[in-house]
């Protein structure tokens, strides 16, 4: 068997209020996987399981050792599932409010890459 990309989704997820790299990372990959419908799995690939499909995960984010992993990973509602993590993103300031948390002012913002493979 080969394995063939079949399809790379970007996305960005940002931590307004918390200072969670976790927050912002999982929202990136939300926000990558949100708008689409691998139908191509199952008629063009020919997999009988969602559950088939590899899927990498990439994801810049400020603190990526903070990251807790299977956090982002359970956005993904299918697939043999890996995270890979590293420094980037950015850090904006914002306003810290109170109420909600915030430690500092700044805002998190992380992007991902999810890369789904099939073996053909």
């Amino acid at each position: 068997m080969a394995r063939k990309c079949f399809i790379i989704e970007m996305g960005m997820g940002i931590d307004q209020h918390g200072q969670e790299p976790t927050v912002a990372a999982a929202r990136a990959v939300r926000n990558a996987i949100a708008h689409n419908a691998l139908l191509g799995i199952w008629e063009v690939a020919g997999l009988d399981d969602p559950n088939q499909m590899i899927i990498e995960v990439q994801v810049a984010v400020p603190s990526p050792e903070q990251v807790r992993a299977e956090e982002v990973l359970a956005v993904l509602p299918f697939g043999q599932k890996t995270l890979i993590l590293e420094p980037g993103g950015m850090v904006v300031q914002g306003r810290a409010i109170p109420v909600l948390n915030d430690k500092n002012d700044d805002m998190l913002i992380a992007v991902a890459a999810v890369k789904v493979y099939v073996d053909i």
